[in-house]
């Protein structure tokens, strides 16, 4: 590769999990998508205040909040606390939450993900549904737990696209797309300084953009990284690459 050039670094929220020692985990298919977008993923464990996050970010060219089995802690968007069977991970929340604020800041090209995605809206002031499915009108954006893998990641309903908008633009002006769906929050209070970018049909919001961030600042609530050959899905992980490696360029030498 020439010396001008050079992948882009992107670096990958982490969840904590437990088996006799805590581990700093990212799932395989985010990793992946990431290499088949032409960037170089590394995992940013989830230390929260011990690592110094403008000295992490200083070394990325992308940030990319992934997707989880927790829930953000309640308690960071004033809701009331969470169900006892509520999966939480307050280590990531302590790692992304300020990890997103200070991307968005500095202009760092960033992805957000279903958990990412809440994470984004909280980190700018939104509130989220804990049980989306609770909410009068709104639908079961939950899979069936006896479902396989590929069935479960596999498109599941449509969304709206807001017209002039990112996703739009990455689709050719299309207001329409097919998602796959497995979330049981959702954003409720939509942060200051996010535009919605698509609704499902019941009114969730499943994409939002930071309207004036200074580089790339999407999320979405569903899970592009397995509908790669969607335009959407595709466009945006490729969109966010391109962000990426643009960013890299500009920080070679």
């Amino acid at each position: 590769m020439p010396a001008t050039t050079r992948q882009p670094l992107i670096g990958v929220s982490a969840c904590v999990l437990s088996d006799r020692h805590d581990f700093h985990a990212a799932a395989d298919p985010y990793l992946r998508a990431v290499l088949a977008c032409g960037g170089v993923p590394v995992i940013l464990p989830s230390l929260g205040a011990a690592v110094e996050t403008d000295a992490l970010l200083a070394r990325v060219d992308g940030l990319l909040l992934t997707g989880s089995p927790s829930n953000v802690e309640p308690l960071r968007y004033g809701g009331p606390p969470a169900r006892a069977e509520t999966r939480l991970d307050p280590r990531r929340d302590a790692t992304t939450l300020p990890l997103a604020l200070r991307a968005i800041e500095t202009g760092l090209p960033l992805l957000a993900i279903c958990r990412g995605h809440q994470e984004l809206n909280v980190a700018l002031g939104g509130t989220l549904h804990q049980h989306v499915h609770e909410v009068s009108g709104r639908f079961d954006h939950r899979p069936s737990p006896d479902q396989p893998v590929a069935r479960r990641y596999a498109a599941a309903h449509a969304i709206d696209i807001v017209p002039g908008g990112v996703l739009g633009r990455l689709n050719g002006g299309a207001t329409s797309a097919m998602v796959n769906s497995l979330h049981g929050q959702a954003i409720d209070r939509l942060a200051d300084g996010l535009a919605i970018e698509a609704r499902a049909q019941d009114g969730t919001i499943e994409a939002v953009r930071v309207a004036d961030a200074p580089g790339f600042a999407i999320g979405v609530q569903w899970h592009p990284e397995w509908l790669l050959d969607d335009p959407v899905s595709g466009g945006v992980f490729h969109a966010f690459a391109a962000a990426a490696a643009a960013r890299a360029f500009q920080n070679i030498g």
